[in-house]
């Protein structure tokens, strides 16, 4: 890809500006989580025995979020057949699969009386469908219960096989999500167990289907500014309608180490150049994750 003039200019500022790692910087800073709904949500999740990625991941817009009655559920169990560099969720061999959990995912999104839910799951490969069933029942029961709502779904990429894409399309989402997470150079160390050009090749199959698509990045992993760049003209020439960007935040000192804290600065350049690439919508600032202000995405694109 050839960067023109008005993306060196970006780049060239972006790299006058070092952020020391060690203390992070102010836009970095969320409040603890707190509050009447945030409680109602979590006691709700307990009762249900539901797990979410806002808590798995140590999402840090939980308050946010939960205050505003959103989350985005994680189903097929909290255990991750793979071992991603950046993620927070535990891995290991499942040990069971849980065929209640579509309803009561269904009568959450009716209690919590969701317009848009976001509904995300763990890696499972040693299943043969890589869980896609589990998906299809679970937007089908909440289509049937709540037909006002869109749901957004959030899949891995189960091998490409393209078997478990075809269970997705039975119950289709009104958003099809998955996220490339980094550019190609960096896979072996951030998703060993993945393929750039498979995930590419997902997005462009659900698009082809007719689905708005959608995936996510983060930034500060390692990464240049023009390979960020890169992957986004590759996103947009595969399909994705909506984008978004955030800064990655190490978990654990077992996970990978932030490479660098990016600048407000240079997300809102990914914001105005991938609005010129043809996304219809970029989520970019610091503290965005894949689901983050996923209901105002799907009130913008229908």
């Amino acid at each position: 890809m050839i960067i023109n003039q008005h993306q060196r200019t970006f780049k060239e500022e972006i790299e006058k500006v070092k952020i020391p790692l060690g203390k992070r910087p102010d836009w970095l800073k969320v409040k603890l989580p707190s509050g009447e709904n945030y409680n109602d949500v979590k006691t709700l999740m307990r009762e249900q025995h539901l797990h979410t990625v806002c808590e798995e991941a140590r999402c840090p817009n939980i308050a946010e979020c939960w205050n505003n009655r959103s989350a985005t559920f994680m189903i097929l169990g909290d255990t991750c057949t793979r071992s991603c560099g950046f993620c927070n969720i535990k891995t290991g061999m499942p040990t069971e699969l849980d065929i209640n959990e579509p309803r009561r995912v269904a009568d959450s999104v009716k209690e919590l009386g969701l317009k848009h839910v976001v509904i995300t799951s763990v890696n499972r490969d040693e299943l043969m469908d890589g869980g896609a069933s589990i998906f299809n029942e679970t937007i089908k029961l909440i289509n049937l219960s709540m037909p006002d709502t869109t749901v957004e779904i959030l899949i891995p990429d189960f091998k490409g096989d393209e078997n478990a894409f075809q269970i997705i399309m039975k119950n289709p989402p009104d958003i099809l999500n998955h996220n490339l997470e980094t550019v190609p150079r960096l896979y072996h160390a951030v998703r060993p167990q993945a393929k750039y050009e498979r995930s590419l090749a997902l997005i462009k199959w659900f698009k082809g289907n007719y689905l708005r698509t959608k995936s996510g990045i983060m930034v500060g992993i390692g990464e240049k500014t023009e390979e960020v760049l890169e992957l986004m003209k590759d996103l947009v020439d595969n399909g994705c309608d909506i984008l978004t960007i955030g800064q990655y935040l190490q978990p654990t000192k077992l996970h990978l180490p932030v490479d660098r804290f990016v600048t407000p600065e240079e997300f809102r350049m990914y914001n105005v150049e991938g609005l010129k690439m043809g996304f219809k919508i970029v989520e970019s600032s610091p503290l965005v994750r894949s689901s983050y202000h996923a209901d105002k995405h799907a009130r913008a694109i229908f």
